[in-house]
């Protein structure tokens, strides 16, 4: 027997103390609900779980920005709706200054709104914004290196098919619509164009009347200084000749007449059925705005929206003074009706688009959140177990030690 090494209290102690830690750690892990609290708890589980936390927050924070979006095209798309409501108040007033029964001062009257139409319009379009960013007015447009000459498309022609297609010789009394039908334009007939630029209604007609050997070439004239008339791919093909929004060509009519004085409908209609193809724009910076809707680098889109003022739309200044006024501004606005439409679809669909992407971006955070968990959440239940077992050794092993510390008192035995 020997008492200078209490051999069995070390152990009983070294045993104690070790429960005592795990015990310790057990109570870490229930009282925080964590599994790793530390990176000495699993070094590898916290590196993986610490980079999802960054994912799950970088998703959470995307979502809120697609929401961000949404709010901004809604805001755009709610004013557009407006702008439109006044386009087909403009286009009402318009047919009401058409016709001749409207005197003199109901014309005047007439423009006088108009004027004040289209100043909203303008209103609109400067003040509309989003957090202080402005929406409607050309400053998040994509970018325009050059500008661009708008184009007018009429596709419902087609010419002979002794003629080939690509001539400008092409001449009007063999012109047919898209039925194969002649159009029914006969020597004699007047022919007139209209058009408006930079809100001043312009016409002209050819110095005569229609002869039968009366060209495509000749009406191309007409627009003199202004554009081109050509024919591509069977449809008659109407350019403006100066760049930008201010050399733009709205509206552009041809009526054709019968001796009489009569419209001839099929002519007219065939001749007139343009649509602006590709819209006017001067030159600007790249000015769309991008929403960040992933939580990594370039998970990214991209929203533009046109300029949606009354020289863009190309309603600035229209005049319905007179009858001829007043027929070639309710093509005009057509055309703007149509342009703000296909921006509020446009709109539209980027919505669609970002509610598409909450939806992905809630699903794959609830996903990696549960990764997460199972990475960094403690069992419960079993730390529980774990707590209790480590608990009760820890009793255990003071019960032990207190044993221990009595053996050597029975070398007091050999002494007696």
């Amino acid at each position: 027997m020997i008492i200078n090494h209490n051999l069995a209290g070390n152990n009983a102690i070294r045993q104690m103390n070790t429960n005592s830690t795990n015990a310790s750690k057990s109570m870490q892990k229930l009282s925080s609900g964590l599994r790793i609290n530390g990176a000495s708890d699993d070094a590898a589980g916290l590196a993986i779980s610490e980079k999802m936390r960054g994912q799950i927050r970088g998703l959470d924070q995307a979502s809120s920005n697609a929401q961000d979006g949404i709010s901004m095209v809604q805001t755009a798309e709610g004013a557009l709706n407006e702008t439109t409501s006044i386009l087909q108040r403009m286009r009402e007033l318009s047919v009401q200054s058409s016709n001749d029964t409207s005197t003199n001062d109901d014309r005047t009257a007439i423009q006088s709104e108009m004027g004040q139409l289209e100043n909203e319009i303008d209103r609109i379009g400067n003040t509309t914004q989003f957090n202080t960013k402005n929406l409607l007015d050309g400053s998040m447009g994509k970018a325009v290196n050059a500008s661009v000459a708008n184009v007018n498309t009429s596709a419902v022609l087609k010419t002979g098919a002794a003629v080939p297609i690509a001539a400008m010789t092409v001449t009007l009394g063999t012109l047919e619509d898209s039925n194969g039908n002649n159009l029914g334009i006969q020597a004699g007939d007047s022919l007139t164009l209209s058009y408006v630029k930079n809100g001043t209604t312009v016409t002209t007609s050819l110095a005569g009347n229609v002869a039968a050997t009366t060209a495509l070439s000749d009406v191309s004239s007409l627009l003199g200084a202004d554009g081109a008339l050509t024919i591509s791919g069977g449809a008659l093909v109407a350019t403006a000749a100066t760049a930008g929004v201010a050399g733009a060509i709205e509206g552009l009519t041809i009526t054709v007449k019968d001796a009489s004085g009569n419209t001839r409908t099929a002519a007219t209609n065939g001749l007139s059925s343009f649509k602006e193809t590709t819209s006017a724009a001067d030159v600007r910076a790249d000015g769309s705005a991008t929403l960040q809707i992933g939580a990594n680098t370039n998970q990214n889109l991209t929203i533009d929206i046109n300029d949606m003022r009354s020289a863009a739309l190309g309603v600035a200044g229209l005049q319905v003074n007179t009858q001829t006024q007043a027929n070639v501004a309710i093509k005009v606005i057509d055309n703007a009706t149509q342009k703000v439409s296909a921006e509020r679809a446009k709109l539209g669909a980027y919505q669609n688009r970002l509610e598409h992407t909450i939806n992905n971006l809630g699903t794959s955070s609830e996903n990696l959140t549960s990764a997460e968990s199972r990475i960094r959440d403690v069992d419960m239940a079993k730390e529980m177990s774990n707590f209790s077992k480590n608990n009760i050794l820890s009793q255990a092993a003071q019960a032990m030690l207190a044993q221990a510390n009595q053996q050597p008192q029975q070398v007091l035995q050999l002494l007696r």
